[in-house]
């Protein structure tokens, strides 16, 4: 197998402090560039509809709820992790768009509801399907078995990372702790 930009960053750290185990930062390094490189892969496609990542999760959280693709504002907030205020900004600029639109609430008179109109289904429907499609070719080069393990890995250290509260440290010489360049935002592992 070739050697990548990780293994030359994990390999400087061996060299230099051979008793840290860098199988962490190894993992997390590529995790984190694959993040990246996917995600400005997949806000180029989304351009494409004229919507950015943020409008992208909007639309395709009000899709995935089923007909009538109706939600709350703070249905919409609670399930993207957002405040209101964040999302009265993503809603103002969908709307303008005319992919959705704010109707009051019957069951509530101070509430709102969010609905996706016909050209928003359109809009999410061919985005969902373009972004399908680039995550698609990048696992061109894995065959179904491959594809499916790396899936069921990154499920189990997912489950496991969030059932860890933030801040938890495993021993010494671990990596991923506070403190830990595993997850830096240039990706190289190292402070």
């Amino acid at each position: 197998m070739e050697t990548d930009a990780v293994d030359a960053i994990t390999g400087q750290w061996n060299r230099e402090r051979p008793e840290l185990d860098t199988r962490a930062m190894a993992v997390f390094g590529r995790i984190y560039r694959l993040s990246r490189l996917m995600g400005d892969r997949m806000e180029k496609e989304y351009r494409r509809f004229g919507i950015g990542r943020g409008e992208f999760d909007v639309l395709s959280t009000l899709r995935r709820s089923g007909e009538p693709y109706t939600l709350s504002p703070r249905q919409l907030s609670a399930t993207l992790m957002l405040t209101t205020g964040g999302m009265t900004g993503r809603l103002d600029k969908l709307e303008r768009a005319g992919l959705l639109e704010r109707s009051p609430d019957p069951d509530d008179r101070r509430g709102l509801r969010v609905s996706l109109t016909a050209r928003g289904v359109g809009v999410i429907d061919e985005a969902v399907a373009a972004g399908v499609e680039v995550q698609q070719a990048a696992l061109d080069g894995m065959d179904d078995s491959q594809a499916e393990l790396l899936a069921d890995l990154l499920r189990q250290l997912l489950a496991s990372t969030e059932a860890r509260p933030s801040g938890t440290q495993g021993g010494p010489g671990t990596q991923g702790g506070p403190g830990s360049s595993a997850g830096r935002a240039d990706g190289s592992g190292q402070h």
